[in-house]
This record gives structure tokens, C-alpha cells and sequence, in this order.
């Protein structure tokens, strides 16, 4: 399957961007009448075929179209510390995009690391994994935010955040249920300290483990939302 990404799409005709008209023509070497597949990030499936082969400007016509392809019924949010080594990060939106995640926020905390990001990198990733798995839905890429701004413009209905604080937490397979609008907050390698630890109980979030093993950042954000995916498969 030759899968193209052509954001806001309207009309019968359609025309590549000069990076994708290059891939298809130079690189694939499609011709015109030639039929490929289009998404558009926002749950658009189409079929289309190369009427112009411009390896700039590669003009497309409509053949068929979905709405709301593989669209499901739960939404999942994870706001995550980005890491020292910013390839780290940009796996786990790699990853999480494969797996299923609807809106990531890249989270400043009181051990982050890692206090600036250039969020064109990081929407490119999104953009490749989102073809890759054969997804219509791209994942909202939300500016840095601090931790306790998060807080307080979360309005998922399950907030939860994972720690390695000592206590009792209930493991997130045992608490996620399917359908459910969820936020999870993952600390940086130093995790959560413990004054944001209290904030975010205090905000309405409960605190959950993700199993008894230490995982970097980046695994345990793949990890949460695995198992989320799973709670709604």
C-alpha cells in the first residue's frame, strides 16, 4: 500500500506537497493513472488516482473516500517529561503513534532534564509512524507544558499518574476501563518529586504503578499505553 498524507483535503482534486510528490515519482516511480492511498490526519481514507505525475506538484484525482477510519471509542492522553537524549522521546511518539494514542503533551517538571523542544522534529515523527501503521488519525502534539499548568487544564474524566514513590498504587491494567477518556502524567528519569507527586492527588489524579520494574521514561510511557490500548482491544 502506498499511503500519502495530504492534511485538510477538499474537493475532488488533490495535490502532493513537494516532499510527497518526490517519494512518489522520483523515488516510487508511479506514473499517471497510477492509484494510491491518502490520509488526512483527522480520520479521512481515500483512493486516488495520479493524474498529473509532477514530481513537485503530483496532482491526484478522487476515486473513493472514508470518514472516520479506524476511529475508536476511548481517547488517551500521556503527558510525558521529554528526555535528556531526545532520540528517547521521539521513539516513544513513534511507538505510542504505532500502538494508538490520541494527544501527547511533553511535560515540564521540577527534574526535567530536557526544558526545550523543537516540536516540527517531533511532528514529522508523528506524521511518519501515523503512515507507518496505517492510522487516518494523527496524535495532537501539545506544546511543553508545565506540571502544574497541566493540572489544571486537564479535563479528562481518569486522570492518573505513574511514580516510584513507596506506597501501595493499583497497577493501571487494574484500573483502566475501556471507553474511558484517560490522561497519564510520566515523570522525567528523575521522577515526580514529591511536592508534585501530592499536587496532582490533590488535582483529582490517582496514583497508579505501570509493574514492579524501574522503566526509563520512554518505556514506561510505551508501557501505559499498551496497556490502555489493551483495556479497549
Amino acid at each position: 500500500m502506498q499511503l500519502f498524507y495530504v492534511p485538510n483535503i477538499s474537493g475532488a482534486e488533490v495535490i502532493l506537497n513537494e516532499t510527497e510528490s518526490k517519494h512518489a515519482i522520483r523515488v516510487l516511480r508511479l506514473n499517471e493513472g497510477d492509484q494510491i492511498e491518502l490520509i488526512d490526519g483527522k480520520g479521512g481514507f481515500y483512493r486516488a488516482r495520479i493524474t498529473n505525475a509532477n514530481p513537485k506538484k503530483c496532482k491526484l484525482s478522487i476515486i473513493d473516500s472514508q470518514t472516520e477510519f479506524g476511529k475508536k471509542d476511548f481517547h488517551l492522553h500521556i503527558a510525558i517529561a521529554p528526555t535528556k537524549n531526545i532520540d528517547r522521546t521521539e521513539w516513544f511518539l513513534e511507538k505510542c503513534t504505532e500502538i494508538g494514542i490520541d494527544e501527547i503533551t511533553p511535560l515540564l517538571s521540577e527534574h526535567s532534564e530536557r526544558k526545550v523542544i523543537k516540536p516540527e522534529r517531533l511532528e514529522k515523527i508523528l506524521v511518519s509512524a501515523m503512515k507507518q501503521s496505517v492510522k487516518a488519525y494523527l496524535p495532537r502534539l501539545n506544546e511543553l507544558t508545565k506540571f502544574s499548568d497541566l493540572l489544571q487544564q486537564a479535563t479528562e474524566t481518569k486522570k492518573y499518574i505513574a511514580h516510584c514513590n513507596e506506597g501501595e498504587k493499583p497497577h493501571l491494567k487494574n484500573v483502566v476501563k475501556p471507553g474511558e477518556k484517560v490522561l497519564i502524567l510520566i515523570g522525567p528519569e528523575g521522577d515526580f518529586s514529591p511536592e508534585e507527586v501530592n499536587l496532582a492527588l490533590q488535582s483529582g489524579f490517582k496514583a497508579i504503578s505501570l509493574g514492579d520494574a524501574r522503566l526509563r521514561t520512554e518505556t514506561a510511557g510505551v508501557v501505559a499505553c499498551h496497556i490502555v490500548n489493551l483495556a479497549n482491544d
